[in-house]
């Protein structure tokens, strides 16, 4: 039971505009409800969503593509799509921290994807497209622990948060 509270506090400490990124991120990707309906506050928004569906259609095959050994053709095609989702998150300017990329994209993927975030979450904080103050900020926010982690956990995250309305509207 610890761990779901763990996964809680760790959300909490995201700035709102993450939290609500993320639970956008969690409705379109897992196809959870109608991202439209739910969080299109203008057309401006409702675009935005449409982008991140267009974007987020890779996922079902992301999930299937994790290597289990590791081959240089696995990386390959695994990096090169992980790194393009992950830069369009991170060009949204909403995702300010590994922290909270690594979170999202946990409950996104599944547990498997751990060891393959860092290097997602540099090569797309890097890209030219990013601005460079922003790439900065990015880059500064990966720990060396987490970069140089030996092994990462097997547990899938258990924690999903999702729309509340009394507090969004708060």
């Amino acid at each position: 039971m610890m761990m779901p509270i763990a996964e809680m506090r760790e959300f909490a400490s995201f700035a709102p505009a993450e939290q609500r990124y993320i639970k956008r991120s969690l409705d379109i990707g897992l196809a959870r409800c109608d991202a439209f309906r739910l969080w299109g506050r203008g057309e401006a928004e409702n675009t935005a969503i449409r982008r991140q569906y267009v974007a987020y259609q890779d996922l079902k095959t992301l999930r299937v593509m994790i290597p289990q050994e590791g081959s240089a053709t696995e990386v390959e095609h695994l990096l090169g799509k992980l790194v393009r989702l992950a830069a369009f998150d991170l060009e949204q300017e909403r995702i300010a921290s590994f922290a909270a990329f690594r979170f999202l994209y946990e409950r996104l993927l599944g547990a498997k994807v751990r060891p393959w975030l860092p290097a997602a979450f540099c090569a797309a904080a890097a890209l030219p497209q990013i601005r460079p103050e922003r790439r900065k900020l990015l880059l500064q926010s990966l720990s060396e622990a987490a970069a140089t982690a030996p092994g990462w956990s097997p547990r899938e995250p258990s924690f999903f948060p999702e729309y509340v309305e009394h507090v969004e509207a708060a």
